[in-house]
């Protein structure tokens, strides 16, 4: 990666990643996507082996925010589904 990459974080498609979190026997840990200069809500929802990835339709400005909001919609889904969220 050059110099120029690092410092300005061109070409870096991802948000640094979060800790995961537990919410009702379920691990939760945020994975807002960067989208220009905004984060995209996103999560990944897991439990006994399997997995869910959660992607919102919403852009936010600052990855903290993006963070926050990305494990209150999976505690949303948790509370609405439960263990249906796996299909």
């Amino acid at each position: 990666m050059s110099l120029l990459k690092k410092l300005f974080g061109t070409g870096d498609a991802k948000a640094p990643e979060a800790e995961p979190t537990e919410y009702k026997g379920f691990q939760i840990t945020p994975r807002p996507a960067r989208e220009g200069s905004q984060f995209r809500i996103g999560a990944l929802i897991e439990k006994d082996g399997k997995s869910h990835h959660l992607i919102r339709a919403d852009l936010l400005q600052d990855i903290a925010t993006a963070n926050d909001a990305s494990i209150g919609k999976a505690r949303q889904m948790i509370d609405e589904q439960g263990d249906r969220i796996f299909g």
